[in-house]
């Protein structure tokens, strides 16, 4: 998906940056940027990180980028963050979201007289320079700020530098998370919260949906104020966020936990050990074992020192290899043991299916699986949080298209998707025969809403139920 950091502070800011940034690095794999504004101008870097850390790619690049106001980003889309030069002045963007009517806007911007956009690979127009070109139509930037909102039909969340502060935005409905930390002589915006914690921030203001503010070293001025529709993602929760991170004051930890115990309290399976798929899974085990009393264990280990990072590399067939080599199982723990196994959610199935093949492999009685969320059934239109190129790439809608053919209602659907009806026990049943579970029991979404603690209302189901 991606995440940024950007400080404005009385003294050099790059420090803060570069760790403010790294601490976003669960977010993407792909590229890193930075960009600052020192005493000779602007000056940025971006690497390329799919196959080494955000830290060992910048370290040899601080020294020129000194500056007391810098932003940048984790990105697994395109590079970023751009510098660039309009009317408006010179200023550094980088930006968060997704824009679903790219060649719409990228024809208004030819009829308008725009002559050219660089092509990245695949032919598709790099998003963030798009949100610049619709920044530099209006007459100022807050009003070209309001105006990309009005445009995108996706999400968009933007830190934007000039020389004199950072112009930082939330997404029209809040779909991803906009915070301001302060501490003596410097304010910082970020994606995370815990992102600035060990570099010695406190919270300060979280942005509401839609709302622009101006931040210096000397405090944040509301330029737009929030509005009152909210739609935050709730998979920020279940899986994406880091657990130290909070969103609308609910942490992440805090809520995997009540996920999990929430779905004890419906559960009565009979298993020797609770574990959970590293990393995400774990919190929610924690939360089923606390409530069930079963013991929570650690089957398999995650093999940090070489693998940590969850996301790379980018072809599927690689990722698996991956997610096999990094889980190195405890035998002990799992010979002639019943597993309960909690994974964040089911997508595929293949990973999953492949570590539960292992297990069996390794002497396991029975391993009994329990995604902290609901089958996943659409594809997410709002931000960038799976790679898939077809909802067909989830296990759900394969054995759906198996069911019903290629021309599916929507009211069918939303029928698989209601956790009481007889298509959705069939297709759960399909999904355990398939990927060789002993039993198979999925979340509820009402459960997880609940676990958020968050009204309905103010959040994005759409990745479950098709509401946005």
């Amino acid at each position: 998906m991606g995440g940024f950091f950007g400080v404005a502070s009385k003294t050099s800011c790059t420090n803060d940056l570069f760790f403010g940034i790294d601490y976003h690095s669960h977010l993407g794999t792909r590229r890193g940027g930075m960009a600052v504004y020192g005493e000779d101008g602007f000056h940025r870097s971006i690497h390329n990180i799919e196959n080494s850390p955000f830290r060992t790619k910048f370290d040899g690049d601080l020294d020129e980028l000194e500056g007391r106001m810098g932003i940048g980003c984790i990105s697994d889309m395109d590079p970023q963050p751009l510098l660039i030069r309009s009317h408006h002045g010179s200023y550094a963007l980088t930006t968060v979201g997704k824009i679903n009517n790219v060649e719409e806007l990228v024809n208004r911007a030819y009829e308008r007289g725009n002559s050219h956009f660089m092509e990245m690979s695949g032919g598709k127009v790099n998003d963030t320079e798009l949100v610049g070109v619709i920044l530099d139509q209006a007459g100022n930037l807050v009003d070209g700020l309001r105006l990309v909102q009005e445009s995108v039909d996706g999400s968009m969340s933007i830190l934007l530098m000039t020389p004199t502060g950072i112009y930082c935005m939330r997404d029209r409905l809040g779909r991803t998370p906009v915070v301001i930390g302060r501490k003596d002589g410097a304010f910082c915006a970020s994606f995370e919260s815990s992102a600035y914690i060990n570099l010695g921030y406190e919270d300060h203001y979280e942005l509401g949906p839609g709302e622009i503010v101006h931040m210096t070293c000397e405090g944040i001025e509301t330029l737009s104020p929030a509005g009152e529709e909210m739609k935050i993602c709730t998979f920020l929760w279940v899986y994406y966020g880091y657990p130290t991170a909070s969103y609308e004051g609910v942490n992440v930890e805090a809520m995997r936990y009540r996920c999990g115990s929430m779905l004890a309290k419906r559960d009565d399976v009979d298993a020797d050990i609770v574990a959970g798929v590293p990393d995400s899974g774990i919190a929610h085990a924690i939360g089923y074992a606390n409530e069930s009393g079963i013991p929570y264990a650690r089957p398999f280990i995650k093999y940090t020192p070489t693998w940590p990072r969850s996301f790379m590399p980018t072809r599927q067939s690689q990722r698996d290899l991956i997610a096999h080599m990094k889980l190195i199982p405890v035998q002990s723990l799992i010979h002639d043991r019943s597993l309960l196994l909690i994974d964040d959610s089911i997508v595929r199935g293949t990973q999953l299916g492949q570590t539960v093949q292992y297990l069996y492999q390794k002497g396991a009685k029975a391993v009994h699986i329990r995604p902290a969320c609901p089958p996943l059934m659409y594809g997410c239109r709002y931000l960038n949080f799976s790679r898939s190129r077809s909802e067909y790439d989830y296990i759900t809608r394969r054995i759906i298209r198996e069911r019903e053919g290629e021309d599916v209602k929507p009211e069918v659907l939303a029928d698989y998707a209601d956790p009481d009806s007889t298509n959705y026990c069939e297709m759960l049943e399909e999904i355990r025969r398939q990927l060789g579970f002993t039993t198979l029991a999925y979340q509820r979404l009402d459960d997880l809403i609940e676990s958020t603690g968050i009204e309905p209302c103010r959040l994005c189901t759409y990745c479950w139920n098709g509401e946005a």
